[in-house]
């Protein structure tokens, strides 16, 4: 059976175990991850914590509704077992009525864009992501390189740059503010310390390195969050000085921990790949394409229809 839990109805304890053996685990699905984004998330849980899905949700004018945080690419249905087609549309079938309106990812990965499944009820939305094994040797490895990204990081390389460990996740924040964040109105104070405490929660789990790239002048021109679960690498967030791009800083960050983590059984996850741009960044260094989905309802009558943008200007 599966039930609907409020946050103070839901075991932690029981919660993490289910995500600690999920075949289909993810970073963001931990509780503690859950209480950084999302404080008060609630959830449905079939039986004894077999099954688990974490909903995320906020309310205005009355109206209930269903969103993705910021900083979690996707959420979704995780099992002690691997979760088929029918158990994600037997979760979604019972999500309560309350919520009227519904935008969230799930973690169902595909290879293909085209393989996705069409869920009941359900507007289906196609998302990518780029994705990099990092089980082969760092000489394979930087042999799939393509010919941009090796030209890039021989220039990074002439620069005497050098790689930060567990550098200040603060600078890094910093950087992103006054350069590329400067073109991202909604996010603000409120944003960016729910981000650094996320960091700062994440080491305390030993589930986030911070990596920062100093030039011969001591500076920090770049540097990079990433969360680690379930053998993924995840590259959360970024930072760099467009005034030192030429330095190409994240090009030779990227290259730090690939190298570092080559021969193992991780993946690294570059998140965000929905941007081309972005998207032709990460496939230099030898990603993959995956997929995943974007599901939507909307169940609002015509009047409340006018709520949508507002809804969606003031996530939280």
């Amino acid at each position: 059976m599966i039930r609907y839990l409020t946050h103070n109805q839901i075991d932690t304890k029981r919660w993490d175990d289910c995500i600690a053996q999920s075949p289909d685990g993810l970073v963001y699905a931990w509780s503690w991850y859950l209480d950084v984004v999302h404080p008060n998330w609630e959830a449905l849980v079939e039986d004894d914590y077999e099954t688990v899905m974490p909903l995320t949700g906020g309310k205005k004018y009355g109206i209930n509704y269903l969103f993705q945080p910021f900083f979690t690419q996707k959420l979704g249905i995780f099992g002690k077992e691997e979760v088929c087609e029918e158990k994600i549309e037997q979760f979604l079938e019972v999500i309560p009525e309350k919520f009227k309106f519904a935008e969230f990812r799930i973690n169902k990965s595909y290879e293909t864009y085209k393989t996705h499944r069409t869920y009941t009820t359900y507007q289906c939305e196609n998302h990518r992501n780029i994705e990099l094994s990092l089980t082969p040797d760092y000489s394979v490895l930087y042999a799939n390189y393509n010919s941009n990204t090796k030209r890039n990081l021989a220039k990074a390389q002439k620069q005497g740059l050098t790689i930060v460990e567990d550098a200040d996740p603060s600078v890094i924040i910093e950087l992103f503010r006054k350069n590329r964040g400067k073109e991202i109105k909604h996010w603000g104070d409120k944003e960016y310390n729910r981000l650094l405490n996320l960091v700062e929660v994440a080491k305390s789990h030993d589930a986030c390195l911070v990596f920062g790239v100093q030039n011969t002048d001591n500076q920090i021109i770049a540097g990079a969050f990433f969360m680690i679960s379930h053998n993924k690498i995840v590259f959360l967030f970024s930072g760099s000085d467009e005034a030192n791009k030429e330095n190409h800083g994240l090009t030779f960050l990227l290259d730090h921990v690939i190298k570092r983590y080559s021969g193992t059984q991780n993946i690294l996850d570059f998140e965000g790949s929905d941007n081309d741009g972005l998207a032709r960044f990460y496939k230099g260094f030898g990603g993959e394409e995956k997929y995943y989905q974007e599901l939507k309802f909307n169940k609002l009558n015509i009047i409340s229809n006018f709520a949508l943008k507002i809804f969606k200007r003031n996530k939280v």
